[in-house]
This record gives structure tokens, C-alpha cells and sequence, in this order.
């Protein structure tokens, strides 16, 4: 097993970031539904939230808002590294995209505008590249978050 990366240089560097094919709502849902197969769920005050693919959504009769496009971040990311999720969503942000990040076990999840998904990875890519050349401001903005 690899073991987790918890330099954010190193993470950064590594992004590798991969768009997933389809587009993904968030949903509103007692439960999940019988022919929904959430990627994502989570249990809120106000109920359960289900990110599954827009398809899945409309045949369940679900509700949902913020159609997106689904970026996993290929780095292995330890669950306790400090700063990359600051990093990401800075980079984005000073690009205008809002996006919504999830951790998985392996890997970090981002979820931006559909029809930003392009310039989503174009921004994720060169946070990266510059990374992988010595560092970024977004290093510098991450490590604040200390």
C-alpha cells in the first residue's frame, strides 16, 4: 500500500487531477433512492444530501441543485495533511469557480460548475506544474491555515 502524502508541495506537485464523465447533482433524499447509486452521501440536520449523476436524479424524481462536473485528485492525500484542500480552493477561487471538495479515503474529490470543468483542471494543472517547479503562492496560502 502507498503510503499517504502529507507534504504539500509534494501534494500539490502531484495533483494528477482527472475528470470523470457525467454530470453530478447534489440532491435532497430521506434515503437513496432504489436506482440511485450516490457517490458521495451525507447525513445533515436537515436531511441526507446525495451526489449522484444527473440521470439518476431526474429518473428518481429527486430534487437536486448544482449540476457538476466531478475532478478526483489522483495524489494520495493523507486525511490529516494540512493544506491542500486551502490550496485547491484558492486556485479556483481566484479564477472565479466555485467548487465543492470531498475526501475520500485515497483521494480528494472537487465538484465545480459543469460547463467550468475545463478551465477547472486548466487551473488545476497549472497549480501543479508551478508546484512541481518550486512551489506557489497557494503553498504560501495553505500554510496559514497552520
Amino acid at each position: 500500500m502507498h503510503t499517504p502524502e502529507r507534504d504539500l508541495d509534494r501534494m500539490l506537485a502531484g495533483l494528477r487531477p482527472e475528470l470523470r464523465s457525467g454530470t453530478y447533482v447534489f440532491a435532497r433524499a430521506a434515503a437513496p433512492p432504489a436506482g440511485v447509486d450516490p457517490a458521495v452521501t451525507v447525513a445533515e440536520d436537515e436531511g441526507l444530501t446525495v451526489v449522484c449523476t444527473r440521470e439518476e436524479a431526474e429518473a428518481a424524481g429527486l430534487v437536486y441543485d448544482f449540476a457538476a462536473a466531478w475532478i478526483t485528485l489522483r495524489v494520495h492525500s493523507a486525511l490529516d495533511a494540512v493544506g491542500l484542500t486551502a490550496a485547491v480552493s484558492a486556485a479556483l477561487a481566484r479564477a472565479a469557480i466555485p467548487c465543492n471538495i470531498v475526501a475520500g479515503f485515497h483521494h480528494d474529490h472537487v465538484f465545480v460548475p459543469a460547463d467550468e470543468s475545463e478551465r477547472a483542471l486548466d487551473v488545476l494543472r497549472t497549480l501543479s506544474a508551478e508546484a512541481a517547479a518550486g512551489g506557489t503562492d497557494d503553498a504560501a496560502v495553505a500554510d496559514g491555515c497552520r
